[in-house]
């Protein structure tokens, strides 16, 4: 057709399309990649919780027992990687405090000698692991023999 020049660009509904698609590949893949770093934050806990625990034993090995606090066994201002401290209750050798230790569902201690856990992502905790907001706490159990989510334990 002489006289008639076509300009190339994108419509306005090409543009729409477009950012359709893109918006919903974001609502895909940002919920994948939120899941994903839940997911490394749960294994920095059970590596960091690994690592005291480590200095506990050590720490048990040359005084014969458990530290009353963990402030002489790591480094002070250490945090979970949600920004919280770690808990820790010492057990073996002190009267009274049976009844703050950590249970399973069965209501059973879980360790002998210490507890040893990180509030989770959501901060909260409670006594036994069954309670609601006990289930992302990342734990100690079983005097070492198992460290990891509290909803994966038994």
């Amino acid at each position: 057709m002489p006289g008639r020049r076509f300009e190339r660009g994108l419509t306005i509904v090409e543009l729409l399309i477009a950012l359709g698609i893109v918006g919903v590949l974001a609502a895909i893949g940002l919920p994948k990649y939120q899941d994903y770093r839940e997911r490394i934050r749960v294994a920095q806990a059970k590596q960091d919780i690994a690592v005291i625990n480590a200095s506990i034993r050590t720490y048990m090995h040359d005084n014969k027992a458990p530290p009353d606090s963990m402030s002489g066994v790591i480094q002070t201002g250490k945090t979970d990687p949600w920004g919280r401290p770690y808990e820790y209750l010492r057990l073996e050798g002190v009267k009274g405090v049976a009844g703050k230790a950590r249970k399973n569902k069965s209501l059973v201690p879980l360790n002998s000698d210490f507890d040893l856990y990180s509030k989770g992502k959501d901060g909260l905790t409670a006594g036994p692991l069954t309670a609601p907001a006990s289930r992302d706490d990342v734990i100690r159990a079983n005097d070492d023999a198992f460290i990891g989510l509290a909803s994966e334990y038994e």
